[in-house]
């Protein structure tokens, strides 16, 4: 997907490719559940969530994969053994194909998140 330029994460997800919006629907369920007290936006042309002023999560659909974006820095090297073998950027967890989501992972991550503030980095 080209960057969005959807006004709220409702618009985003109806635009998103067919094969992804299930995917994504589920992202956004994981992060409304998890991310007690965070604010959900669109930024960069996605879904964020924001605590104090401050994206700390965000997700897209992308035209080759679905990216998970965890910007604490700290919860990634809590989960460094976790991550070894995913398909990882600087701060992009991404998946190649929505059924490969791996949903237990991603919960851990926004619950890891959710629990205490954190640099983002």
């Amino acid at each position: 997907m080209v960057q969005s330029k959807a006004e709220d994460v409702d618009e985003y997800l109806a635009e998103a490719p067919a094969p992804q919006q299930a995917a994504l629907r589920r992202l956004r369920e994981l992060c409304r559940r998890e991310l007690d007290g965070f604010t959900e936006a669109m930024a960069y042309g996605m879904p964020v969530y924001t605590r104090d002023g401050s994206a700390q999560i965000a997700f897209a659909g992308q035209k080759q994969y679905v990216s998970f974006y965890l910007m604490r820095g700290d919860v990634r090297d809590a989960f460094a053994e976790r991550l070894a073998g995913q398909d990882m950027g600087k701060g992009c967890l991404r998946f190649r194909k929505p059924e490969h989501i791996d949903y237990d992972l991603v919960r851990d991550l926004l619950k890891a998140t959710a629990a205490r503030p954190g640099p983002v980095c």
